[in-house]
């Protein structure tokens, strides 16, 4: 900047100069020799002129030099590094460099996902994910699941193997799919129930009304036909009477899964909608010497949801608390509060036997139960009813005896 305002003031003043001796050789155009004196005079002010504006517009071509002073190269080479950090931390999946190549190494998070992973509230123990991400061999796809404070989670894992200064390096990208993976699951289970439900309904309705029918005729001419064909008559259509029925009824608990209204979210204080789930169950509890608690941390706690569906998960979940803790008066605990990430937290559990570890994955799973009289829909369709709310729910390991379960929203 100062060279440029030296070269204009240089430019001004050859100006001045030349106008100047114009100036007087037009004064004394009566002495030719005084006139040719003013124009030799003037010819370095013109060449000093012409330097002059040539370099001001050559400076004008010239792009700034960077604020940082570096060359042009080695400051475009460090936005560019800049640019590429700044996606790298962004990048919508974890990302974690394993030193070491085969099966060994130290991993370390490289990008914000990543270190929101395995910070307090989201992995249970990072140590233990480190090292199963560092036992992945290079160049692989595959699904690993990783114990959280939610439960157990699942995850896509791609492991890739690069060599950076002559070293071995393994960079692994982990996204987690539990979510995304519940919600197709949820989705064609909702079509295959409502498919065999409708084709189930349409042959079986038919044979219950012609089961009635049938039945009641037999009352009428039963008189007519010889006894023992009568007495076995009356008992094959009253059993195919009564199984129908049971099946209608059984087939229609299956049609409420998949015609589950859309949730109508409003706000909702959890001390009062426990108070009413509490007047709800709490009287079976009490009448066996049980007893259900409630807790809400803080008391004002609020959650965006359809009242009347999540009343229905907690009902679901309490009833089954109630029929494994059948052997003796039981307890169960129902505690709401706010964790890490301002997500909020409901646990609901029992002192019963628990779950079995080898079963704990099928809970959730339509037509899966482990009771002589169940129909497996219970816990479908809390996770259902859970999952139209925006939460999530998982089986997650007692600390003590009994189930218990995790509802995230």
């Amino acid at each position: 900047m100062a060279s440029e305002a030296r070269l204009k003031a240089g430019a001004v003043l050859a100006l001045a100069g030349v106008a100047l001796l114009a100036f007087g050789a037009g004064a004394m155009h009566d002495s030719p020799r005084l006139t040719v004196l003013c124009g030799l005079a003037a010819l370095p002010l013109a060449f000093h002129l012409w330097r002059s504006l040539d370099r001001l517009a050559a400076l004008q071509h010239t792009p700034p030099a960077p604020a940082s002073g570096l060359p042009i190269e080695q400051q475009a080479l460090l936005d560019n590094a800049l640019a590429l950090e700044a996606r790298l931390e962004h990048t919508p999946v974890a990302l974690f460099r394993i030193d070491g190549a085969g099966g060994e190494g130290q991993a370390a998070p490289l990008n914000g996902n990543a270190r929101k992973l395995v910070a307090p509230g989201r992995a249970s123990d990072p140590a233990a994910l480190y090292r199963q991400l560092a036992a992945q061999p290079g160049e692989q796809r595959a699904l690993i699941d990783f114990d959280t404070e939610r439960g157990t989670e699942r995850a896509l894992l791609a492991v890739s193997s690069i060599t950076l200064q002559g070293r071995p390096q393994r960079l692994a990208a982990l996204m987690p799919v539990e979510s995304e993976l519940e919600a197709e699951a949820l989705h064609a289970w909702r079509q295959l129930v409502h498919v065999l439900t409708h084709e189930i309904m349409n042959s079986l309705t038919p044979v219950a009304s012609l089961s009635h029918t049938a039945y009641g005729l037999l009352g009428e001419f039963r008189g007519a036909l010889p006894e023992d064909v009568g007495t076995d008559l009356s008992t094959a259509l009253d059993a195919i009477r009564r199984r129908a029925d049971s099946l209608v009824d059984f087939v229609a608990s299956y049609r409420s899964l998949s015609n589950v209204p859309a949730a109508r979210p409003e706000r909702v204080r959890l001390d009062a909608l426990f108070e009413r789930v509490s007047a709800l169950v709490g009287p079976a509890w009490r009448a066996r010497g049980g007893e259900v608690h409630f807790s809400v941390e803080p008391a004002s706690l609020e959650l965006m949801a359809d009242p009347g569906q999540l009343e229905q998960a907690l009902i679901n979940l309490l009833k089954n608390a109630f029929e494994a803790t059948g052997g003796g008066p039981g307890q169960a605990w129902v505690a709401a509060r706010l964790v890490r990430g301002a997500r909020l937290r409901i646990e609901v559990s029992d002192d019963g036997p628990g779950v079995p570890e080898g079963l704990a994955a099928h809970i959730f799973t339509p037509f899966f139960t482990t009771k002589k009289q169940g129909g497996g829909i219970g816990l479908a369709m809390v996770r259902h009813l859970v999952h139209e709310n925006g939460g999530t729910v998982r089986h997650a390991r007692s600390v003590g005896r009994g189930a218990r379960f995790v509802l995230t929203f």
